[in-house]
Order: C-alpha cells, then sequence, then structure tokens
C-alpha cells in the first residue's frame, strides 16, 4: 500500500512539474513574441516615415535617383517580410539604404534646413531610438526563452513541444561601423 502511495506521489510530482514547466514555456514563448510586436510597431513607425523622407530628399535631389530607389526598395522588402529572421535581414538593408541617402543629403545645404525635412530627421531619429529600446527588450526575452528551453529537465518539455530558438537581432557585419564610438572634432 505504502509503495502504491509513494509511486503515486512520484507521478503527481511529474504530472505537476511537467505542467509548470509547460506553462513556463508558453508565457516565455508569448514574451518574446510581444517584444518582437513592439519592435514590429517601431518598423512600422519607421516604414510610415520613409516615404515622405524620400519625397522630400527627391524635391532637393532629383538625380540621385538611385539611392531614392534603393531605400524604397529596402522599405517594401522590409515591410513585407513574413519572418523575425527575414525581417532583421532586410532591416538591415534598409538601415544601410537610408544611411546612404543621409550621406546624398550631406551635399545638399538647403535641404539640411528645410524644416519639414528637419521635422522628419527628428521623427526618424527618435523612431530608431524606440527600435534599438525594443530590439533590446526582444534579444532579452530571446536569450531567457532559448536558454531555457536548453536547461535540464526543462529541455524534455522544449523538446516534446518542438521548440526552437528564437533569433537574435544582432547588428550586420555592412553597419559594423555602429559597434565604433563616433570621432568627435571641435
Amino acid at each position: 500500500m505504502i509503495g502504491v502511495l509513494i509511486i503515486f506521489a512520484i507521478l503527481a510530482i511529474v504530472v505537476i512539474w511537467y505542467i509548470a514547466t509547460y506553462n513556463r514555456f508558453v508565457r516565455l514563448r508569448q514574451r518574446v513574441k510581444n517584444a518582437w510586436a513592439q519592435i514590429d510597431v517601431q518598423l512600422k513607425r519607421r516604414h510610415d516615415l520613409i516615404p515622405n523622407l524620400v519625397e522630400t530628399v527627391k524635391g532637393y535631389a532629383a538625380h540621385e535617383r538611385e539611392t531614392l530607389t534603393a531605400v524604397t526598395e529596402a522599405r517594401a522588402k522590409a515591410a513585407s517580410a513574413p519572418s523575425p529572421q527575414e525581417a532583421i535581414k532586410a532591416e538591415g538593408e534598409l538601415t544601410e539604404a537610408l544611411r546612404r541617402l543621409l550621406l546624398v543629403v550631406e551635399n545638399y545645404p538647403n535641404l539640411k534646413a528645410d524644416q519639414h525635412f528637419l521635422q522628419l530627421m527628428e521623427d526618424l531619429r527618435t523612431t530608431e531610438n524606440s527600435i534599438a529600446f525594443a530590439r533590446q527588450a526582444y534579444n532579452d526575452q530571446s536569450m531567457v526563452f532559448n536558454s531555457q528551453i536548453k536547461k535540464i529537465p526543462d529541455s524534455i518539455v522544449a523538446s516534446q513541444m518542438r521548440l526552437k530558438e528564437y533569433p537574435f537581432w544582432e547588428i550586420e557585419e555592412a553597419a559594423a561601423e555602429e559597434r565604433e564610438a563616433p570621432e568627435v572634432k571641435f
């Protein structure tokens, strides 16, 4: 009789552990999805600002058609990315295209003084900062989730749930100069 109770108690503990672990994974997965949704909101805002920026620059720099086209195409690709992995790659390409556009702007002092352009640049700068914060939150949640699915014995439940790691949003090699501190000259 005591042997049966012990076996029943062990089974109850295993079932409770399994359910608690399963629920923890559900909660962690939702946190990662929420963090990605926050990035998505900021990226949508960024994508909405870009056509206005391109149109403003187009008025001053009509012969810079190739750069403007690259930004427009990169925006379309980023806006239609179906998965986080593809969105991360496409957003890297968009960042590069915007960087080239801003280099073109340097050649047009009248454009740099235009109030509409300055407001768009401020909106874009604010959005880029929001994206950076959202990206950090996403990476933090992904790290917690990715770590949890690898821990023993939780990895048993994770494999049964067919959970896969979420990708980190890292700086692309093309944008590696973002890692370096800017040089300040007076």
